[in-house]
């Protein structure tokens, strides 16, 4: 079922959000007198990046993804704004940090009015059509987007089990360990997603007479990783067990200890770990094909030579490494993602090591369409970013459940910084200890200064991190007030 905004409300939406728009300083982009292109942006949910052929995995092959890449720009160092659903996809979707909207955790007992990426296209004449999960800030319905297929919005109050002091403690971890195995109707939501996509683009795309932005969000692969059985098969040389286990220092650091107590992940049988793990690598294949099933769509329709495709996903999967699993740590494997670009400005076959953000990947879309931005949001387009210097500081949180305290990352060069607030810092040489053993933090006391600089360049860690906190006491507040009433 399509639901889009009704007459009165988007009229009252439009007038609210020119008057918004009218009161802003735009800057334009550095691909003017480049036709206006259209982009097909497919994000998926909780894909680890090295989860695949093109970023290295030794045997999970994604001839599709890799077909991209052959088209295009794979960013290698690619970060999302927070490693969890709601933050990463309300940071893109708003153009803002995490700590500047408060969108801290999957929490959504507050709504909040900022304006949306698509409003903002769509007050441009571009026609920006959102379709699948939204999880961000209010009802996708409310965010000025042309037009909006299958949303799907986070049930209010949303997560509850985000108390830091004391540290909440989830009851299911059982039911999660179990969430794998073949079976024939996996990813039957997503199978019908990609259907009204390629509808869309076979018949409305087609016929578009104005840029057109359509932004795919799909659930796989993230949990629970069923599969159908032919890729199920496929994976049986994915049942393996994580190189690096609990037992490794980065495993022990607080905020560690605190996410697998939190999620009770050191229950986890041998068995249900190896399970879990091919059931994630045959998601991951599904992906892929779904990157090729919209790729030949473009070529069928003719839009792909002024179609821009862009790939990534909102956060990436632990996926037992450390004993961790799912998103909230700040270390590579949750906090990478996936990015691969193709499409007019990008030049193919082209590897970029330079570190960007899903905040880059939103300004790209108004790079495509040669239209404005509102000149507070975050974010550099990935056209002006394929030359730039790895010296490029980029910036992720996190302020959710399962953890003490409020962490920060600083990514510059090979160096990466994860500042937190309650526990000790770490520093990795991601050149040299691309698995994070080896914190530095004690032995390259210049480059942990440097870095932190940059950190307080950016916001003040110990003030953001109080912030948060007496957030997320306002919201438990108003959850436990709500639950008395009833």
């Amino acid at each position: 079922m399509k639901q889009q905004i009704s007459r009165r409300c988007f009229l009252s939406c439009s007038v609210a959000s020119s008057l918004a728009i009218a009161d802003l300083t735009f800057y334009g982009n550095d691909n003017v007198g480049r036709q206006p292109a259209n982009v097909v942006m497919l994000m998926s949910d909780e894909h680890n990046p090295r989860y695949s052929s093109v970023y290295g995995h030794p045997f999970l092959h994604t001839p599709n993804l890799e077909r991209l890449a052959s088209q295009g720009v794979v960013f290698e160092n690619a970060y999302c704004p927070s490693p969890l659903c709601m933050p990463s996809r309300s940071a893109f979707m708003s153009g803002q940090r995490v700590h500047s909207i408060k969108c801290y955790s999957n929490c959504n007992v507050f709504p909040h009015d900022y304006m949306s990426y698509g409003e903002v296209l769509n007050q441009q004449g571009v026609h920006s059509v959102h379709l699948g999960k939204a999880d961000v800030y209010r009802p996708a319905s409310e965010l000025g987007f042309s037009e909006v297929i299958h949303p799907g919005d986070r049930t209010p109050p949303g997560d509850t089990n985000i108390s830091r002091a004391p540290l909440s403690i989830r009851s299911d971890a059982e039911k999660r360990s179990k969430g794998y195995g073949p079976t024939p109707d996996a990813w039957k939501h997503d199978r019908m997603l990609l259907d009204e996509a390629l509808s869309w683009l076979k018949n409305q795309g087609r016929t578009c007479q104005r840029p057109f932005t359509l932004a795919i969000n799909l659930h796989a692969p993230h949990f629970p990783h069923f599969a159908t059985p032919d890729l199920w098969e496929r994976c049986a040389e994915g049942a393996d067990l994580p190189m690096y286990g609990p037992d490794q220092p980065s495993a022990n650091h607080p905020y560690a200890l605190d996410l697998r107590r939190h999620f009770q992940t050191d229950s986890f049988p041998e068995e249900d770990v190896r399970g879990l793990r091919r059931g994630y690598l045959a998601c991951v294949l599904f992906i892929d094909e779904v990157v090729g099933a919209l790729l030949d769509v473009l070529i069928e329709t003719g839009l792909s030579e002024n179609t821009v495709f862009i790939y990534t996903s909102d956060h990436g999967e632990m996926l037992g490494k450390f004993g961790m699993w799912w998103k909230c740590s700040l270390y590579e494997d949750s906090v990478r993602v996936p990015l691969i670009v193709a499409g007019p400005g990008f030049t193919p076959k082209q590897r970029v090591r330079v570190p960007v953000d899903l905040l880059d990947v939103q300004a790209t879309l108004f790079a495509a369409t040669q239209t404005k931005r509102p000149k507070d949001w975050v974010g550099t387009a990935l056209q002006d970013l394929q030359s730039a210097s790895s010296d490029r500081v980029v910036f992720s949180e996190y302020h959710g459940h399962g953890v003490r305290g409020s962490g920060y990352v600083i990514r510059r060069g090979n160096w990466k910084l994860i500042w937190c607030a309650e526990a000790p810092h770490l520093l990795f040489d991601l050149q040299e200890d691309p698995e994070e053993l080896r914190d530095l933090s004690k032995d390259k006391k210049d480059v942990f200064r440097d870095l932190e600089t940059c950190l307080f360049e950016i916001c003040d860690p110990v003030k953001e991190n109080k912030r948060a906190s007496a957030y997320i006491n306002s919201q438990l507040d108003a959850i436990a007030k709500a639950q008395v009433s009833v």
